[in-house]
């Protein structure tokens, strides 16, 4: 028999209503699940028109999935509701949020984000410990409970 484990997150308003952590101005995330063994997480992320993320390097794949609003990437194209953008492992990119609705995007995230300087140099390194640490953090502070969202190892001989 194959044991699996299986987790719900209960729906929550995708509006400043709901449970968004801040992470800076304009800036929040909803995490749904960080990945064993420092792999990377799944969150929801919410951005205010007009935010942009600067300058980052993935040093794994990336996979985002518009659910409201639209961003622009540095490209120039915009990502718009059910729309879907692949990152491989060592893109390097900025976009930012546009239009007049907030944005919110499913995001799978493996590996880290590194932020960049102009000359390519790493300013800011974000490992999935550290977003668990982010987490517990602000479970703390509202109640909630941390470990719900953190994956075990799950042991092959049950």
């Amino acid at each position: 028999m194959n044991r699996t484990k299986q987790s719900l997150i209960p729906a929550a308003a995708l509006d400043e209503a709901g449970p968004w952590i801040p992470e800076g101005p304009g800036k929040w995330s909803r995490p749904l699940r960080f990945l064993s063994q420092g792999r990377g997480w799944v969150e929801l992320m919410r951005l205010d028109p007009g935010v942009r993320l600067g300058w980052h390097r993935h040093t794994g794949e990336v996979h985002a999935y518009n659910l409201q609003g639209q961003r622009r990437l540095c490209t120039g194209e915009i990502v718009g509701p059910g729309d879907y953008v692949h990152e491989s492992a060592g893109n390097v990119d900025w976009w930012e949020a546009t239009g007049d609705q907030a944005l919110v995007v499913y995001v799978v995230v493996m590996g880290s984000v590194e932020y960049l300087d102009d000359r390519g140099g790493v300013l800011r390194r974000i490992t999935t410990a550290e977003r668990i640490a982010d987490w517990r953090r602000w479970c703390e502070a509202s109640g909630a409970d941390a470990e719900a969202l953190i994956e075990q190892p799950v042991n092959p001989a049950g």
